[in-house]
């Protein structure tokens, strides 16, 4: 089944800027016909969607919010439906709100929570049946973060559900392998995204000394990878995490041994 694997529809959660446009435009480079969503940026999702069209492939657009529960999986299939199937889904959708743990208001705790674990459950899960159902096998991407492999200062809520997204992913390897599904992760560290302020052009001009590349990454730089488990040569990959991060994690004890003052405590 996963021999004759051959994606060409895809479907990519909050897809309006950022890693997810730079993965709907990589995965419309691979052939695909892209499914786009946005929340709160209808413009960068259309300009997504003129770009996946400028490479020869369809692109259909829909707003979606991943934490309004029971309306998830209507609009996942609803692109999918547009799309003729499914063969790829990315779900990309996320978003943080930096304050120390315990000034954290318990509704904040619980949409942070819907919004990174959630939500994307009931997304992955929908996609998932599709192609369980389909018969033709798939590939799942969830884009979690490196703080589902090492904690921040500030950022309890959002850290718990990327760590849980971080192990759905796993499980959900196990039991769709038999299905020619493969289900993997990709945890992005510090990337110049318009989310930050910053583009991939200022990556290259920004300087990271904490970093071993020394600098943050690009949007594109993720989508790669992303495109890559998408794709028919990944077929053997499955339930693994991997990192996009420049090697910031490897970081861990020289910036445990050489940190100068107790500012990292404030986030």
């Amino acid at each position: 089944m996963t021999a004759q694997f051959s994606p060409r529809r895809a479907i990519v959660t909050a897809s309006d800027s950022g890693i997810g446009a730079a993965t709907a435009l990589a995965l419309a480079e691979a052939g695909m016909d892209v499914g786009i969503t946005w929340h709160s940026d209808e413009e960068g999702a259309e300009a997504t969607a003129d770009g996946v069209r400028e490479r020869g492939r369809r692109a259909v657009v829909t707003r979606f919010d991943a934490t309004r529960l029971d309306e998830v999986s209507a609009v996942i299939d609803g692109l999918a439906d547009e799309l003729g199937a499914l063969d790829v889904f990315v779900n990309n959708a996320g978003a943080s709100t930096a304050r120390p743990f315990l000034e954290v208001p318990l509704a904040e705790w619980r949409e942070t929570v819907a919004l990174n674990l959630d939500g994307a459950f009931a997304g992955l899960q929908t996609a998932a049946r599709r192609m369980v159902h389909a018969g033709n096998g798939g590939r799942i991407i969830a884009v979690t973060s490196v703080h589902a492999h090492q904690p921040r200062v500030g950022l309890a809520a959002y850290i718990a559900a990327k760590h849980g997204l971080s192990g759905l992913i796993k499980t959900m390897a196990q039991e769709l392998g038999q299905h020619g599904i493969t289900a993997n992760a990709v945890a992005p560290g510090e990337i110049a995204t318009a989310a930050s302020g910053r583009d991939s052009e200022d990556a290259d001009r920004t300087h990271r000394p904490g970093v071993p590349l020394a600098r943050p990454g690009k949007a594109e730089e993720v989508a790669a990878v992303i495109a890559f488990l998408a794709s028919p040569e990944s077929s053997y990959v499955t339930g693994a995490d991997w990192t996009v991060d420049g090697g910031m994690l490897q970081m861990g004890p020289q910036a445990g041994s050489h940190l100068m003052d107790d500012g990292w405590r404030e986030g």
